[in-house]
């Protein structure tokens, strides 16, 4: 009979990342969050110039005006090319994160990959149950389903440098992983949910030249020169065979290598993507929110969206439904695999971060237009919803963060605490004797200092009493 695990012998949820993972995230992270400012003045200027009565109509003049090859089928309105064109880079940035995580990261070990999957399923599925069941409460159309279950990490982050929340690495790191996973799961709906004509010589088409970039990347074929045009083809059929045009940037990005060999320093796709990333998130992502977050807000159109069940199931469902999703499938995975939250972090802590979730902003919006594609006025009255979704569960992570911001900085400081300045935080050096033999030398040498301080002071207190002892009183030279 096999004895029970030990307390101290279980797993523990959101322990502490190892020094390379921490690295990592900390890297990714930065560029997401800088993009995710860049990505919240994009959304603030499109509402702005969509809703000042002088600058109105420039937008809508920019936003549908076409250009493009009308032979290639690719005669697009500008709005058009932001939400097919440039997310396809975005999307393809995700599609390299997501090999990585696969074949390096959280995701490699089944047992720790648990643990994210589950709870961005979970963080999918609750909110689109949520969207449902609104709908059939109030007679509304349930093609919005998907719409609410959508995390934007760039947004997320942003909130978070704006209120400058000192999040411990562990739990930025389930976020980005949970992110992760979420893109590739928000990818498989939108090429099968919203994929409704198939011209399947353009299909073939893209799918000979994404062998052609496979059979490239193979054979170590080197030079952008040779890649983007490809990939601008593979695109371009794909846009014309039905299939949404983003998901041939995702299946590009899955192809790169994401392991080193002998004598890389770096991985071929942890290169691309240090290329690509600072493109994506300064540049494609911002511009498609200034073309898709442009609504007009009234007062009127912010009582709809409280009041149309289309866009209070969608208000619900990144609230309610991604916090309930992601908090109640961590919890569930925890208690059901025998695992023990790390002790330096509480539930509460997990549930804010799930709050933080529901911050829906890039993809929700793409979904959106994609489910209401017909229904213009319905497409926006629904972009607002994300909006106000998006804004409510940030504002309501803010102040679940901010109860625990002291704790966080005391981890924060912690973990990068380097008391030996060697580079390498001493909580990742706990098990090396070498680091304990330079903290006794640090200390010796302390000690020695204050052993020399403490012999200077009592030699010159002997000093001064021997002065008193033997000098002069005010009167004369007569002994004081």
């Amino acid at each position: 009979m096999t004895a029970p695990r030990s307390p101290a012998s279980r797993r523990k949820v959101l322990g502490r990342l190892s020094l390379p993972e921490r690295t990592f995230v900390a890297d990714a992270l930065r560029t997401e969050t800088v993009g995710g400012v860049l990505l919240l003045l994009a959304a603030v200027a499109a509402l702005v110039w969509a809703n000042v009565p002088a600058l109105r109509h420039s937008y809508e003049a920019v936003g549908h005006f076409h250009f493009g090859p009308a032979a290639l089928g690719l005669n697009l309105s500008v709005a058009h090319w932001a939400a097919d064109g440039l997310l396809a880079v975005f999307f393809f940035v995700a599609g390299i994160e997501l090999k990585r995580e696969l074949v390096a990261g959280d995701l490699r070990d089944p047992k720790a990959a648990v643990l994210p999957v589950v709870a961005a399923l979970c963080g999918m599925a609750v909110p689109a149950l949520v969207y449902t069941l609104t709908n059939l409460a109030g007679h509304g159309s349930t093609q919005g389903w998907a719409v609410p279950t959508a995390t934007d990490i760039a947004f997320a982050l942003a909130v978070l440098a704006v209120i400058g929340t000192s999040l411990p690495s562990a739990l930025r790191a389930f976020l980005l992983t949970l992110a992760v996973v979420d893109d590739l799961f928000a990818i498989l709906i939108i090429a099968v949910f919203f994929t409704d004509r198939l011209d399947f010589a353009a299909l073939g088409g893209a799918a000979a030249g994404l062998l052609v970039f496979w059979l490239l990347l193979r054979k170590g074929v080197r030079g952008w020169w040779v890649y983007v045009p490809l990939a601008v083809v593979i695109w371009a059929l794909m846009y014309n065979s039905g299939v949404h045009a983003t998901i041939a940037g995702v299946a590009m990005g899955l192809m790169l290598r994401c392991t080193t060999r002998d004598g890389e320093e770096h991985a071929p796709g942890e290169h691309v993507e240090h290329l690509v990333r600072p493109l994506s998130a300064g540049l494609c992502v911002p511009l498609f929110a200034l073309f898709s977050a442009g609504v007009v807000v009234s007062g009127g159109a912010l009582a709809d969206v409280f009041t149309r069940p289309e866009t209070l199931g969608v208000v619900l469902g990144l609230v309610v439904g991604k916090t309930l999703g992601i908090f109640g499938g961590t919890w569930l995975t925890a208690r059901f695999t025998r695992a023990s939250l790390s002790e330096d972090l509480a539930w509460a802590d997990v549930f804010a971060v799930a709050s933080l979730a529901g911050i829906g902003f890039t993809v929700s919006l793409l979904i959106g237009e994609l489910a209401f594609a017909s229904n213009a006025v319905l497409t926006d009255e629904v972009k607002a919803a994300v909006l106000s979704g998006s804004l409510i569960a940030a504002v309501c992570a803010t102040a679940l963060l901010k109860i625990r911001n002291a704790r966080y900085r005391r981890l924060c400081a912690e973990e990068e605490r380097d008391d030996d300045h060697d580079g390498v935080p001493d909580v990742y050096e706990q098990d090396d004797p070498a680091y304990h033999l330079r903290m006794a030398e640090i200390h010796e040498n302390k000690a020695a200092e204050h052993r020399r301080i403490a012999a200077e002071r009592a030699a010159a207190a002997r000093h001064g009493l021997q002065e008193v002892a033997g000098g002069a009183g005010e009167e004369g030279d007569r002994p004081a």
